[in-house]
């Protein structure tokens, strides 16, 4: 067992795949899988809530593995709002998946000015955990199809993004006009939990001065 667990981290194997080993050669697993709600995670939950807090008025979400959006603040709130009125219809007991809103018919890429730009390089990263985690595969997929319907041409999806600015921006359209942002990602430092290990903080920044002052006469 004391083998099996060295290979696997000295691999970095993910944390659910090194349970999964241990299952299939008759061990019992390593790594707890808890729910955010659970007492245990009640300190790494504050911790998300903090982040997010001190964030406003720029967006912020937690995301787990499967893209679902467990916390936002109220940026990401008003954002979403403002791009997507319909979401105020959606259940309180269900939470919104990112993957589930870029690709709907109103979501987050029909508003996304730059989609051949920012489309090809987010689809790359998106297979590139489908290839890890198969059930994002359908989703990804129905994404890349909004790709071809969207660009013009075809071979954009498969080539490399041409190098331009040092960070990548998203453009969106919005009744307040173009709103600007980029995106930076926070993550668990040494998570001995599955659920840690998969969640992550999406931190989105305003990319000019005039979408950080909509957002500030918005938000305070």
């Amino acid at each position: 067992r004391e083998l099996l667990r060295v290979w696997l981290h000295e691999l970095n194997v993910p944390l659910i795949a090194r349970n999964a080993a241990m299952l299939q050669a008759g061990y019992a697993p390593i790594y707890s899988d808890s729910s955010l709600a659970e007492p245990v995670m009640a300190e790494a939950n504050d911790a998300l809530l903090h982040l997010l807090r001190t964030h406003d008025p720029m967006p912020a979400f937690v995301i787990d593995a499967d893209w679902n959006v467990l916390h936002l603040n109220r940026g990401a709130k008003w954002l979403a709002s403002t791009l997507m009125p319909w979401m105020a219809q959606l259940p309180d007991n269900k939470p919104m998946n990112m993957l589930d809103a870029l690709c709907h018919s109103e979501g987050f890429a029909k508003h996304l000015l730059n989609i051949d730009e920012v489309g090809t390089a987010l689809l790359t990263h998106l297979r590139d955990e489908a290839s890890a985690r198969p059930a994002l595969t359908p989703r990804v997929e129905a994404f890349a199809e909004l790709l071809r319907a969207r660009v013009d041409k075809h071979d954009s999806l498969t080539a490399l993004p041409a190098q331009t600015a040092p960070i990548l921006t998203s453009r969106f359209s919005t009744a307040l006009g173009e709103l600007a942002f980029f995106s930076m990602f926070t993550t668990f430092g040494t998570p001995q939990d599955i659920t840690l290990a998969s969640l992550r903080v999406e931190h989105m920044f305003a990319a000019d001065a005039r979408t950080r002052n909509v957002l500030e006469e918005h938000i305070f």
